[in-house]
C-alpha cells in the first residue's frame, strides 16, 4: 500500500526511543517516511526538553539537517519537571521550528496532550506557562505541590498546552503559514509514561474507574494513537486545525457528556 500522505515526507519526532513517540516513528517509517527522532538516548538527536539549553540543542540541530515537512512534539510525561518539558519544552520545539517547517510545501504540527488536562488546574499557573514566564510557573508548583488535583503539574501543563494549540494555530505565523497545528490527548495508554498507573492494582482501579475507556479498553495501545497522529500530521490533513483530539476510548465523553460545546 502507498501511503501518498506520509511517503517521501520527512519527520520530527521528539520521545522517539519509547511508548507513543516510538511507535509513531515506527508507523512513519514502515510508510516510507524519513525520521528524525529525538530522545534523552537512543534517538538522532540527543537533547533534555526540560532545559532551555537542550530544547536550543535540538531546534539547532534539527535546522542542520535541512527541510522537514512536520513536527510531532511527543516528549513528555515523566514524574519530574513536568511543566517544563510538558509545557516549555513542547511549545519551544514547536514555535523553534515553525521557521524550517513553513518551508515544507505541505507542513504540519502536532503535540500530544492528555485526558489528565480535563483534571482542576490552578489558572495562575496556566496563565504563567501562556505569558511564558517558566520561573513563576515552577516556582508556583514548587510552593503549594497539590494546586493540580490528581495529576499535578502534569495535568496543568497540558491544559496549558490545549490553551497554546488552540490559541496559535489560526495565527498568521501558524494557519496563515499554511502549517496545521494540532493535539491529540490520549487516555491511558501502556507506555513506560503510564507505568505507575499500572503497575498498582489500586491506582489503575482508580483511574480507570475515574475515567473509564469504554471502547478499545484499558489500557489503550500505543498505535493506536500513532495512527491518529500520522493522519493529522500527514499532507492529506488539509483542513483540520487547532483541535484537541481525545484518543481516549471515549474517557472525555464519557467524564464530560454532552456539554462540551458552549
Amino acid at each position: 500500500m502507498t501511503y501518498t500522505g506520509v511517503a517521501g515526507r520527512t519527520y520530527v519526532v521528539t520521545g522517539s526511543a519509547s511508548g507513543i513517540g516510538a511507535a509513531t516513528a515506527a508507523l512513519l517509517r514502515e510508510r516510507g517516511a524519513e525520521v528524525i527522532g529525538c530522545d534523552l538516548g537512543e534517538a538522532d538527536i540527543q537533547a533534555d526538553l526540560s532545559t532551555p539549553a537542550g530544547r536550543q540543542a535540538l531546534v539547532d540541530q534539527v535546522t542542520e539537517r535541512g527541510p522537514i515537512d512536520a513536527v510531532l512534539a511527543i516528549a513528555g510525561g515523566g514524574r519530574t519537571g513536568l511543566l517544563e518539558t510538558n509545557y516549555f519544552g513542547t511549545v519551544a520545539t514547536l514555535e523553534g521550528l515553525r521557521p524550517l517547517l513553513a518551508q515544507s510545501e505541505a507542513p504540519r504540527a502536532v503535540a500530544v496532550s492528555s485526558t489528565a488536562s480535563l483534571d482542576p488546574a490552578d489558572e495562575r499557573v496556566v496563565q504563567a506557562c501562556l505569558d511564558g514566564d517558566e520561573a513563576a510557573a515552577v516556582a508556583l508548583v514548587e510552593a503549594e505541590p497539590s494546586i493540580g488535583g490528581p495529576t499535578g503539574a502534569y495535568g496543568i501543563a497540558k491544559r496549558a498546552l490545549n490553551r497554546w494549540v488552540r490559541g496559535a494555530a489560526p495565527t498568521p505565523e501558524w494557519a496563515g503559514a499554511g502549517i496545521a497545528l494540532n493535539a491529540v490527548a490520549p487516555g491511558v495508554v501502556d507506555t513506560p509514561a503510564a507505568a505507575w498507573i499500572l503497575a498498582s492494582e489500586d491506582v489503575r482501579t482508580a483511574v480507570e474507574t475515574a475515567a473509564p475507556q469504554p471502547f478499545g479498553g484499558f489500557p489503550g495501545r500505543p498505535q493506536w494513537v500513532a495512527e491518529l497522529i500520522c493522519w493529522l500530521a500527514g499532507a492529506d490533513n488539509r483542513f483540520v486545525t487547532g483541535q484537541i483530539i481525545f484518543a481516549d476510548g471515549g474517557a472525555e465523553a464519557t467524564m464530560l457528556g454532552d456539554l462540551h460545546w458552549r
